[in-house]
């Protein structure tokens, strides 16, 4: 059967690609494909993942961190662009501060505003590191006043670590289970049957194959989530889905 690269699905892509190929599987009489012990397992994981997901999105910190998370990913962006900005002004030396503050922005990454929760909190705050103790970029961001934009910046950053770290202390206390270790359960369970669908299909010898039509049905919903992926823009996101996995 086609591949896909699971790994790169959001949570809610994720879920729901599971969801249909289950539902494909069902519509196929898994008694008589001799898959039922697998499917049933790949169901039960699949609703605990939902479950886990659903709990997630109804966080009230989880909303809490969505937003101070879109405030300091506005900081970054906009501190960038006003310095990308300025690499065109018709001053050489706001030119060349601005070339250098960005040049120090592209140490850490091309797209701080991109990367999962853990890391963007860990580049900025090198990032702030570098601002406020190395003299030339001390200077740089006294000559654009951009001291605002930093300290909005830092702070919308220190209140997301805080209430990142109170939300999985909260997740702790109320299930040791995660939506990344029970989503490389799920992967185990998919892998196990999709590869037994596979292998019971390659075992017959006489054609036409009973499995067949559910292979072509199933590559034709793997097809349509490869293409979701190909033509992805970059930088877009959803929700509950930078839980260390993707932005």
């Amino acid at each position: 059967m086609n591949a896909i690269d699971l790994f790169k699905l959001r949570n809610a892509e994720y879920l729901q690609y599971v969801k249909d190929y289950l539902a494909i599987l069902n519509l196929n009489n898994p008694q008589q494909l001799e898959i039922e012990a697998k499917l049933t397992d790949l169901t039960a994981r699949t609703t605990e993942l939902e479950t886990l997901y659903k709990k997630a999105l109804a966080s009230e910190k989880t909303q809490e961190l969505l937003a101070l998370d879109e405030r300091r990913d506005d900081a970054v962006n906009g501190i960038f662009y006003f310095l990308l900005g300025n690499t065109y002004h018709f001053e050489t030396d706001r030119q060349q501060k601005a070339e250098l503050l960005l040049g120090n922005m592209a140490l850490y990454g091309s797209g701080i505003s991109r990367l999962n929760y853990q890391a963007e909190t860990a580049t900025i705050n090198n990032l702030l590191r570098d601002w406020e103790n190395k003299s030339e970029l001390v200077d740089a961001i006294i000559l654009f006043d951009l001291s605002s934009w930093v300290n909005e910046m830092k702070a919308a950053n220190e209140e997301f670590n805080t209430q990142y770290l109170l939300r999985t202390q909260e997740y702790g206390d109320a299930n040791p289970d995660t939506i990344k270790s029970k989503r490389e359960e799920t992967n185990l369970a998919y892998y196990a049957l999709r590869n037994r669908v596979d292998a019971l299909h390659l075992l017959i010898e006489t054609p036409p194959s009973p499995y067949a039509t559910v292979i072509n049905q199933l590559n034709a919903l793997t097809d349509q989530y490869n293409v979701l992926l190909v033509n992805r823009k970059p930088g877009s996101a959803d929700p509950a889905n930078r839980e260390g996995l993707t932005k």
